[in-house]
């Protein structure tokens, strides 16, 4: 068996929308079960994200901190943010949000991995990048407003960031799957095996 995940999809008898947001939505559809009852699923449409690890030249990460009101916390993260235009280069995505929430450029870009969130409830993807030689990014700073206003930035070795996670004190999911795969990736042959910054995305398809 090749372990490996497929695209499939059930019939759906009936949609609805009953709630719109300013990103997101929720969607119910009647779904068709393999053994022909049909049973309501409810869940966000999420227009999909992207995401940074970016690391410096002294193997540390570049995270923020910021509140999430839904959890009641705030979290270290890496930077990210929605990807606002649909059909947008994922690339290009990250290299603003790299600039808009921590002023900094890199060089090296490439593919950590793609996640789904949380596909039991949302159909948020996540696209995690790789960014390597990093310096302070030209121009203003960009102006920042609600929770952005309040954030807090640091620079924190991979070492310590792995132990963090294991140790259940950090919980944001992009820094936890971005930090765990950095690990793996160089446990299995070097970060040279990751994917072009420009590879497909069957997730959210875009045009290079």
């Amino acid at each position: 068996m090749t372990i490996k995940d497929t695209p499939e999809e059930w019939e759906i008898r009936a949609t609805d929308t009953p709630f719109v947001g300013n990103k997101t939505s929720v969607r119910t559809d009647d779904v068709v079960m393999p053994d022909g009852s049909v049973v309501r699923r409810d869940y966000q449409v999420h227009p999909g994200s992207v995401a940074v690890l970016a690391l410096d030249e002294e193997d540390r990460v570049l995270l923020i901190r910021q509140y999430r009101h839904p959890v009641r916390q705030k979290l270290w993260e890496i930077p990210a943010g929605l990807l606002d235009v649909p059909g947008e280069n994922p690339l290009h995505a990250a290299q603003r949000e790299l600039y808009e929430e921590a002023h900094v450029k890199a060089e090296d870009w490439r593919v950590l991995t793609d996640v789904y969130t949380t596909p039991g409830g949302c159909d948020e993807a996540v696209r995690i990048f790789l960014a390597r030689d990093l310096s302070e990014a030209d121009g203003e700073r960009f102006e920042v407003e609600d929770e952005e206003a309040d954030l807090e930035h640091a620079r924190v070795p991979v070492d310590e960031l792995a132990r963090a996670v294991l140790a259940g004190e950090l919980h944001n999911n992009c820094l936890v799957v971005g930090v765990l795969s950095l690990v793996a990736a160089r446990a299995s042959g070097g970060l040279g095996g990751l994917r072009s910054a420009e590879a497909a995305w069957p997730a959210r398809p875009f045009e290079a």
